[in-house]
């Protein structure tokens, strides 16, 4: 095939909703004309996602791309990296990114330390609700792109909608939940140990991607080890060559709606939909007006 349109999973939290829209975390895969995300992996192998990247990850699709729409604020958390993971009897850590979109006018999040504590003060800030005071806060609007390196404490606040991408990988360690109870009335669990392991203490003078945005081209947000991630505002057709990319792709509808062709195979696209395409494509026309995010793995 030329490219796959998965069934996102729909998930209904305490805080509002996740779709999940592409999906290869075991018991949770998206599914396309019947067919999981790693069977099709299994059986197209390094044709779907890449010589390097097969190598590197296997059977398993090495992306989790969601959208969040975050009606409460989210736990305060954080995600170990890879070697404390293993270190923790987890298969990975989770690296992910946030592009926030049409978002309330309140929406605010946090993402990283503002200022030096220790492991001792962390400890001693959860115990006395004033964790938060040590958390850089953010006021957000559409465009806004944060990266979240594993070990970075972070949370999702009320108000957002966002596209997130990350590893395969649902390790997740809440810090803190403002004394919140699940649906039964207990509260809900804290792993304040596993935490503590994964925290990365530094401090940044500003957490934000910095980028000025402009339309008909792609332009770079964030490159790591586990994606690199693109944005494309387009009003004009454009030619996208990835007959040299030795990497599947993944195009993540932010706004409007448009019609791709991919290697001669037509498919209309919009806001909300998200498209997979394989590491043998070699190149797309896109026409009309839309926004989409472009995050592939260069190994």
């Amino acid at each position: 095939m030329n490219y796959y349109k998965f069934t996102p999973l729909l998930k209904t939290l305490i805080w509002g909703t996740e779709s999940w829209q592409i999906s290869g975390v075991a018991d949770n895969e998206t599914a396309c004309d019947g067919k999981s995300l790693n069977e099709i992996v299994r059986e197209e192998k390094a044709a779907l996602v890449g010589e390097a990247n097969y190598q590197r990850f296997g059977d398993e699709f090495p992306l989790l791309i969601k959208f969040i729409d975050a009606h409460q604020d989210l736990s305060i958390q954080v995600h170990p990296t890879d070697e404390i993971a293993h270190r923790q009897g987890k298969p990975r850590g989770k690296t992910e990114m946030w592009y926030v979109m049409d978002s309330q006018p309140t929406a605010k999040l946090y993402n990283g330390l503002k200022m030096q504590i220790t492991p001792e003060q962390y400890k001693a800030m959860v115990e006395n609700d004033t964790i938060c005071d040590a958390l850089a806060q953010y006021s957000v609007k559409e465009g806004d792109c944060f990266f979240i390196p594993a070990g970075r404490i972070h949370a999702i606040g009320a108000g957002c909608y966002l596209a997130e991408i990350q590893q395969t990988s649902d390790v997740t360690y809440r810090i803190y939940d403002y004394g919140r109870r699940d649906k039964d009335g207990n509260l809900r669990q804290l792993h304040t140990k596993e935490a503590a392991e994964s925290i990365n203490y530094s401090v940044l003078p500003d957490y934000r991607q910095q980028y000025t945005p402009v339309k008909n081209e792609g332009q770079l947000l964030v490159e790591c080890p586990y994606f690199n991630t693109a944005v494309y505002d387009l009003t004009e057709p454009m030619t996208i060559d990835y007959s040299e990319l030795d990497s599947f792709v993944v195009l993540i509808g932010l706004k409007g709606q448009g019609r791709l062709t991919i290697d001669g195979e037509q498919v209309d696209f919009q806001a909300g939909e998200t498209i997979l395409l394989p590491a043998s494509t070699q190149e797309v026309n896109t026409e009309g007006t839309v926004k989409f995010l472009e995050t592939y793995i260069l190994s």
